[in-house]
């Protein structure tokens, strides 16, 4: 497998509430949406990295038993205008202890569902990580979508759906 540099190397957190996950908005550098987590610090083991980022981003939060989902790498989220940047995400997925609350350099805090806006994803989400969570049923909108997608795909063919 070939070596990718990366402009940020990040632990993230993937919290899932009634089939909706948890994004934060930032309030500078980028608009759209992107995982709660942040940049490992030198020597911080992944685990200290998430606890210490969701600390300074969620406020008084604890997460139960995390589960690496997967590692991935994409365009970072940030200024149109500025040169593209990598990004490599370490992914765990566990339990929110707490109610968040949008602290530190987090403008808003959003628990994204199928029906919101594809658009406001940072790319990384956009175009690996929720297509992977979807293919491995982790995330169970893909029914619906397949079911949406079917009826259309017969609506264009002339064909009857009942």
């Amino acid at each position: 497998m070939a070596h990718i540099d990366v402009d940020y190397d990040k632990v993230g957190l993937l919290a899932i509430r009634d089939g909706k996950i948890l994004l934060c908005r930032k309030k500078h550098t980028t608009a759209l949406l992107i995982l709660p987590g942040g940049r490992r610090e030198p020597g911080e083991s992944s685990m200290e990295c998430l606890t210490r980022e969701l600390r300074e981003e969620l406020g008084d939060v604890t997460i139960g038993a995390a589960e690496l989902i997967g590692v991935y790498t994409d365009r970072a989220a940030g200024p149109e205008t500025a040169p593209p940047k990598t990004v490599r995400i370490e992914l765990y997925r566990a339990e929110l202890i707490g109610n968040p609350n949008a602290c530190s350099e987090i403008a808003e805090l959003v628990w994204f569902g199928e029906r919101d806006d594809r658009l406001q994803l940072a790319p990384s989400i956009a175009r690996q990580i929720l297509p992977d969570l979807l293919a491995r049923g982790i995330l169970l909108w893909p029914r619906t979508f397949r079911k949406c997608r079917r009826i259309r795909t017969a609506d264009k063919a002339g064909l009857s759906t009942e």
